[in-house]
């Protein structure tokens, strides 16, 4: 058995005061997303999505964020995936971006929802040629034979895209987060942390300091 009770790390890199956040949530994800890649750390779009399937289990993976603005926090996926069959069962989701070389945190509780066809395909077509015949490939997690299948797959689809523009496949696109709460969290030494936390109400955003 593995001992870990001495694992600890006292964080000090910085503070979170609820008088000083701004009003918009958006705006504080925006200035400590921008940190977090000029930080240098590796795919910090990198986000923890938490579905539910209809018997209750629930079940986590890491995604791409994409797109976040306003309205949302925008990733692609397959729509015939799990995460995707859990989303239709129940669209309340939960998200977490993990950022420990800054020592913190942003969990998101929220509503899930398709984005337009327009978006998925302005996307999409910002990916690489290969990224997109992957997308046409991978009946994402179902169970294939082999490795060996899945790459006889991408020859096929390459012979049949040779010509033109690879299109969007219908089985593929966006979902969006819709937040109702937004919480910041900062590490701090003792484990006495800062924890902000954005409720949405109508169209305003309340602001609480929550206990570490």
């Amino acid at each position: 058995m593995l001992d870990l009770q001495d694992m600890r790390t006292d964080y000090m890199r910085g503070k979170l005061d609820e008088s000083t956040v701004p009003s918009d949530p958006y705006l504080l994800f925006e200035q400590w997303f921008s940190e977090a890649v000029n930080s240098e750390i590796k795919d910090p779009n990198t986000m923890l999505l938490a579905t539910t399937g209809e018997h209750g289990q629930p079940n986590i993976r890491a995604v791409l964020l994409k797109l976040f603005d306003e309205k949302g926090f925008v990733f692609f996926t397959n729509y015939n995936s799990v995460k995707a069959e859990e989303i239709a069962h129940n669209p309340k989701v939960a998200v977490e971006f993990l950022w420990l070389e800054l020592e913190r945190q942003v969990r998101i509780l929220g509503t899930c929802e398709k984005v337009t066809t327009r978006e998925s395909l302005s996307y999409f077509m910002k990916r690489s040629r290969d990224s997109q015949i992957g997308a046409w490939v991978s009946d994402q997690s179902s169970v294939i034979t082999s490795r060996k299948a899945l790459q006889m797959q991408i020859v096929k689809m390459k012979e049949k895209f040779a010509k033109g523009d690879v299109p969007l496949p219908d089985f593929w696109g966006g979902y969006r987060v819709i937040p109702e709460q937004i919480e910041f969290w900062q590490g701090r030494p003792s484990r006495l942390h800062d924890r902000i936390l954005y409720t949405k109400e109508a169209e305003e955003w309340r602001i609480e300091r929550l206990a570490p």
